[in-house]
C-alpha cells in the first residue's frame, strides 16, 4: 500500500485499524501495520535502529527511537526481506507515521532508510477515506 525505496532497500507498508482493540468511546484507537523489508542490491544490510514520528489527528508529534523492531536486527542478504508486524494506539481516529531505519553495511558504512509516510485511518474518523 506504501512504499520507497532507499539505496536499494524497499520498505513496504500496510496499515491495519483494530477494531477489537480499539475503544472509541474511550478515546482509544489501536492500528497494527506490517512491514516488509526487501534488499533489493548487492551488498549484506543489518538493521540496527529504528526512529519514528507518529503525528495524531490533532497534530500532535511523538518521536520513538530504539533499538532495532520487534525485538531484533535482522540481517538481509542480497535478494532476501524481512518481514514484521507492529502497532500502534493513539487518542485521535487517524494519524500519520513516518521514518527511519538506521542502517549498515557489511563493510561498516552506516546509512538511513526512509520509511514512507503512511495513514492510519479509522471508521469513526469523519475524513476517513475508509
Amino acid at each position: 500500500m506504501y512504499q520507497k525505496t532507499t539505496r536499494h532497500i524497499s520498505v513496504h507498508v500496510e496499515p491495519r485499524y483494530l477494531e477489537h482493540q480499539s475503544n472509541p468511546d474511550d478515546g482509544k484507537y489501536v492500528w497494527s501495520y506490517t512491514i516488509t523489508l526487501r534488499n533489493l542490491g548487492q551488498e549484506t544490510i543489518k538493521l540496527l535502529t529504528r526512529h519514528w514520528i507518529i503525528t495524531d489527528g490533532l497534530g500532535r508529534m511523538q518521536e520513538v527511537r530504539g533499538d532495532g523492531v520487534v525485538g531484533e536486527q535482522p540481517v538481509l542478504p542480497p535478494g532476501t526481506a524481512f518481514q514484521y508486524t507492529s502497532g500502534c494506539p493513539l487518542a485521535t481516529p487517524s494519524g500519520v507515521m513516518q521514518g527511519s531505519y538506521g542502517m549498515i553495511t557489511d563493510q561498516d558504512e552506516p546509512f538511513d532508510v526512509a520509511i514512507p509516510a503512511f495513514s492510519l485511518d479509522s471508521p469513526h474518523d469523519k475524513h476517513s477515506v475508509n
